[in-house]
């Protein structure tokens, strides 16, 4: 399988679509297992969750650790010509019916760097929704082309993944109103959507009356070309509970672990996003002469 046309464009949009990657009984086992872990979650999870329905991590069920070895992600990644990828983490994010919409933001937070202002990601999304999707039932929307270029929302998300944001408690803020510039990304159930993690995106509230369920999975591609204090910071955010995987998925696991043994220090998590403009006017970063 070869992704050449959809590599271009999640590095020059920021996201592209590969149809039917996951089939009929996968997708029937990946219902059965975010079921039973959204069943599970408290009442102060879900009150806490508004807007994204649930932020459950994977490694809550070993079904989406065998997702995450599978053979049809490491054929993807193979496909778009990504090569030593590595897995930091991933969530079950499930919006009830008639709940409201996902706020805008960027999952990107190891912006201190001038890797993370480059074309190349440094982290993607893997997004497989369980159930089509559509504007009615809570699809994605994008802005394409934000994770490189200036956007005006950038400057209102400044505080994005607030509580106040993740309870949706004020649905008239800017963070949860549509756009000009955005783009719906309807897709079918077994689909995947990969997106840049700098991407600005959000979600249509699910005015249906069911589930609308996505396993959203982080990459890092071509991860031993970062920067040390890039690496640093990715192998920072990997923390399984427990590694008593069975084979196959423990030697593939073992393959997707990043690990750092840079000299330099590893960049901090922060979500601070400074334009362009701003940050490389500080002495510290602009480009050698």
């Amino acid at each position: 399988m070869k992704l050449s046309s959809e590599r271009e464009q999640l590095l020059s949009e920021g996201f592209c679509t590969i149809p039917g990657v996951l089939n009929s009984e996968i997708l029937t086992e990946l219902r059965e297992a975010s079921a039973s872990v959204v069943e599970a979650m408290t009442e102060e999870e879900r009150e806490r969750n508004q807007s994204t329905g649930s932020m459950i991590i994977t490694w809550r069920h070993e079904r989406f650790t065998e997702l995450v070895a599978s053979p049809e992600i490491e054929g993807v990644l193979k496909g778009l010509g990504f090569s030593d990828c590595k897995f930091s983490s991933g969530f079950v994010i499930s919006k009830p019916p008639q709940s409201p919409p996902l706020f805008w933001h960027f999952d990107w937070a190891a912006w201190h760097h001038p890797f993370s202002y480059g074309r190349f990601p440094a982290q993607i999304f893997l997004m497989f929704y369980l159930v089509d999707t559509n504007r009615d039932n809570g699809c994605l929307r994008v802005i394409p082309r934000s994770h490189i270029e200036e956007n005006p929302l950038h400057e209102i998300l400044r505080n994005a993944h607030s509580e106040e944001l993740t309870r949706a408690t004020d649905l008239k803020s800017e963070e949860f109103q549509e756009r000009s510039d955005d783009l719906d990304v309807p897709v079918h159930a077994g689909d995947v959507v990969i997106g840049d993690s700098r991407l600005l995106h959000s979600a249509h509230a699910n005015s249906g009356d069911s589930r609308r369920t996505v396993i959203t999975l982080w990459f890092h591609p071509n991860y031993d070309t970062f920067p040390d204090p890039i690496q640093g910071y990715v192998a920072g955010m990997y923390a399984p509970p427990h590694t008593d995987w069975q084979e196959p998925v423990k030697s593939r696991m073992a393959e997707l672990t990043p690990e750092y043994n840079g000299i330099d220090e590893a960049l901090g998590f922060s979500r601070e996003r400074l334009s362009r403009d701003e940050f490389f006017a500080r002495p510290e970063n602009a480009p050698e002469a």
